[in-house]
């Protein structure tokens, strides 16, 4: 009878396999899990994210929604925005800014009706951690188109990363006006018609404008139902003996006459301006001294002119 004796050459080399693997692994920490018999292994991951780009939360134009320009003027309109940026407040370097009308776009050229930019809007300030505010002013002219504007800024941060943003504001309608200083007929006897006098009419505004006037004695509104045009140093004038047209060539009966109610100057529109002239259109003024209305000495008055839509 023979013993077998086992070969321990051919049984140790696996067994030290094993070992070897399970000495490799024992190295690792593990920090996945897995599916029955390894058929699936999930394994964590990782990065470092060093740069953030800047985001741009909120845009508000005017600080209202209804901006009302200064007439004949410039109004400084603002676009406040609200950026965020993990970097930290400081990150966000440039901020620049587009104010356009909804008739136009972002990249036309600058115009007064319709487009502004700001190529250098400043930070306001912050909130110590990671929130920045800019505002970026306009210089926008009078005439400057009435609707809705947009307000779109962009920012870039030292990361060479940007961020952009909107929002939406409204320019109103603006009815505005200049006229003459004064209206003088001179020297006058009763029974006597005065030269044509002229009352220039200056639209300040951004819409396009009809004239309405009216007129009474004194400069106190509250004699209005007097019915008069002036009150002199001795008597009065009534309302009715002015007239007034937008044809030099129109005679006294041929013009309207003045009332101490509103009365729309026919054929008179004065268009906005679309440019840095002032735009303007004229109306003519004649007065009758009524030998009846016995009246002497310097007599003084006041007429109101009205902006109206067209």
């Amino acid at each position: 009878m023979h013993r077998i004796t086992p070969n321990i050459r051919s049984t140790a080399l696996p067994l030290l396999l094993v070992l070897t693997v399970f000495a490799l692994l024992a190295q690792f920490s593990w920090s996945f899990g897995q599916g029955l018999n390894n058929r699936n292994v999930s394994v964590d991951t990782e990065v470092n994210i060093t740069g953030s780009p800047p985001v741009v939360q909120s845009v508000v134009v005017g600080g209202s929604t209804n901006v009302t320009l200064t007439a004949g003027f410039i109004t400084y309109l603002t676009c406040n925005a609200t950026v965020r940026d993990w970097n930290g407040w400081a990150d966000p370097q440039v901020m620049n800014a587009t104010l356009f009308h909804s008739s136009s776009t972002e990249n036309a050229a600058d115009n007064n009706n319709t487009h502004y930019t700001n190529a250098s809007c400043a930070k306001t300030d912050n909130d110590g951690n990671y929130l920045v505010n800019y505002t970026c002013a306009f210089p926008v002219n009078y005439y400057a188109l009435n609707g809705s504007w947009n307000c779109t800024v962009h920012v870039n941060d030292t990361f060479g990363l940007n961020g952009a943003g909107s929002g939406k504001g409204n320019i109103s309608s603006l009815y505005a006006l200049n006229v003459t200083v004064l209206i003088d007929y001179g020297n006058l006897s009763a029974g006597e018609y005065s030269n044509n006098q002229t009352a220039n009419i200056t639209n300040l505004g951004n819409v396009p404008i009809n004239i309405s006037v009216l007129g009474y004695g004194g400069n106190n509104i509250a004699d209005i139902t007097k019915n008069l045009s002036f009150f002199c140093d001795q008597g009065n004038l009534s309302v009715g003996l002015q007239h007034f047209s937008t044809n030099p060539a129109d005679n006294y009966a041929a013009k309207q006459v003045l009332s101490n109610t509103s009365r729309r100057v026919t054929g008179l529109t004065i268009n906005k301006t679309t440019n840095a002239s002032y735009s303007y259109n004229t109306t003519y003024w004649e007065l009758y001294i009524d030998p009846v209305q016995v009246a002497f000495g310097r007599c003084n008055g006041t007429v109101v002119f009205q902006a109206e839509t067209v």
